[in-house]
């Protein structure tokens, strides 16, 4: 074999071995775009808000991506055992699906005392206790404030979450209505307009679709105004 043969076939082997490896797609980039998307997709949820997501197969066989676009697929939840969506958009298309939880730890209601249907809640018939908003019933109260004074609609055992469900409450954001959100921080306030895509009584989350198509959570509070976190 001539010097210049196995030089050349020395360089194939070698790229060979390099382009394969040069262009697969990197674990860590679309890990990082979940892990922010479900970050602030749960900005808004009551309490601290830690996110856990499933590795990709870092022997994947995907091109590498310049453009990686997150999204819930159909059915998923912004918070709890959900599943996000990534997207390559350029300069090839491809798309994948990892596991993730979502974990909101924060306080909520506990009936102190058995209620019965008609009674109205007083503060010695509820106590706090703290835990994962997302392992807890849907519409499960975080702050007595939003119980007492109302009547109560059904029956709840002692021990029981307390939910909004259990108690005659009137609607804070209705399904369809144009909502004000609104996002809090030191030194500042901002504000703009979206549409609700759930009915919630005060404090309960709330879907909102903003003008510019993005679906984000917040909290519901009474006048159609839905608290944002950043």
């Amino acid at each position: 074999m001539s010097t210049v043969t196995r030089i050349a076939s020395g360089l194939l082997a070698i790229f060979t071995l390099v382009l394969p490896a040069a262009a697969q797609q990197a674990p860590e980039p679309v890990h990082e775009a979940a892990r922010a998307f479900l970050a602030a997709e749960a900005a808004g949820l009551p309490g601290e808000v830690s996110v856990t997501v499933g590795r990709m197969d870092p022997l994947n066989q995907l091109p590498a991506c310049a453009e990686l676009v997150p999204f819930f697929p159909a059915g998923a939840r912004a918070w709890g055992q959900t599943n996000v969506g990534v997207r390559c958009e350029s300069p090839v298309e491809w798309t994948i699906y990892l596991p993730a939880r979502v974990e909101v730890l924060t306080d909520y209601v506990v009936v102190a005392r058995p209620l019965r249907p008609g009674q109205i809640v007083g503060l010695a018939d509820l106590k706090r206790e703290r835990g994962d908003l997302a392992a807890l019933p849907e519409a499960t109260i975080t702050d007595p404030a939003q119980a007492v004074g109302h009547h109560v609609r059904i029956a709840v055992g002692a021990g029981a979450p307390l939910r909004t469900t259990h108690l005659r409450l009137p609607p804070a954001v209705r399904q369809g209505q144009n909502v004000k959100v609104v996002s809090r921080g030191p030194g500042f306030n901002v504000s703009s307009e979206g549409r609700a895509l759930n009915g919630a009584t005060e404090g309960e989350t709330v879907r909102v679709r903003m003008p510019s198509g993005q679906v984000i959570s917040g909290i519901a509070r009474n006048g159609g105004v839905v608290e944002v976190g950043l």
